[in-house]
């Protein structure tokens, strides 16, 4: 979901009332519920969230639009992802001169040039970032735990 103000990433699990929010002026990243999320807001599916990167105009989210199912490991589904969109945390680009905007221009051509580059690929339930041979000499409590806390 995206407001002028935030973008909000709701989780599509049967259950699931958390919300990724995203504050487009300060950049920081809160846990919110469902409810926070504005009536006004622009809805949009994504498959997941690549990163963000930072331009000359400014900070961008770059999300997973569409996805192809590549094969499965151990009964994981693997992904590989197939385009993406480039957001930007910026509402206008005023603050930039005409130098800058053909230099930021230049700089998201060649994003999406790396981005339509094959070899993007991931799983929502495998962890796809560490060997099987490593996986199998970690404790279960290292598997449990998000990428993000690894």
């Amino acid at each position: 979901h995206i407001t002028p103000e935030k973008f909000y990433v709701e989780a599509c699990d049967d259950g699931a009332d958390d919300v990724l929010a995203i504050d487009r002026v300060s950049t920081e990243v809160t846990l919110s519920v469902k409810k926070d999320i504005p009536p006004s807001a622009v809805t949009k599916p994504i498959y997941g969230i690549l990163g963000t990167i930072r331009l000359v105009a400014g900070t961008y989210l770059i999300v997973i639009t569409k996805k192809k199912k590549v094969g499965e490991i151990f009964s994981h589904a693997i992904w590989k992802a197939t385009d993406f969109d480039i957001l930007s945390y910026k509402k206008t680009m005023l603050h930039l001169t005409d130098i800058q905007l053909q230099d930021n221009k230049v700089f998201l051509s060649m994003l999406s040039h790396v981005l339509s580059v094959d070899g993007f690929y991931f799983s929502t339930t495998y962890d796809l970032t560490h060997t099987l041979q490593r996986l199998a000499n970690t404790s279960p409590e290292f598997q449990e735990m998000s990428l993000l806390e690894r």
